[in-house]
């Protein structure tokens, strides 16, 4: 295989992980916005956080993640409790519909991503495995932010 720069392997791998996570996006049924859908990844599998936490992690500003904790709070799938240490501080927080929600929703992506995985070749399969410990990789990086000019 000829040297291969990572300037080569941006504009195909960037438009195939999109398309993917735009197609995992899809096996939500519509329940949430991608916006609600993102806070409430994250507030399951980081919360409880504060809303300033919240909005960091989400890359939004404070009032927008006040209107998204909001619509979650009124569905029933987060709530917002009281600091320990400090009685003023809130943190918001999975509930139990919201678990369900996540939980339903992993399982069906799973599903959905296992049928086409089962579809591929089998040395295919044996290469994306592979690539799937170098792109867990690149995520987990602590640089993995937004690029500042």
């Amino acid at each position: 295989m000829p040297d291969v720069s990572a300037v080569d392997v941006v504009p195909a791998l960037g438009r195939s992980i999109a398309r993917l996570a735009r197609l995992l996006r899809q096996q939500d049924d519509g329940e949430l916005s991608p916006s609600l859908g993102a806070a409430l990844w994250t507030i399951g599998k980081e919360g409880p956080l504060t809303l300033g936490e919240l909005a960091a992690r989400e890359r939004v500003a404070p009032p927008t993640v006040t209107k998204l904790v909001d619509k979650l709070e009124s569905r029933g799938l987060v709530e917002r409790l009281a600091g320990e240490a400090d009685r003023r501080v809130r943190r918001v927080a999975v509930t139990k519909a919201g678990r369900d929600l996540l939980d339903a929703i992993r399982r069906r992506r799973a599903v959905w991503f296992t049928e086409q995985l089962e579809r591929l070749r089998p040395d295919d399969l044996e290469r994306l495995a592979a690539a799937a410990d170098v792109l867990e990789a690149l995520t987990a990086a602590p640089d993995h932010g937004r690029h500042q000019p």
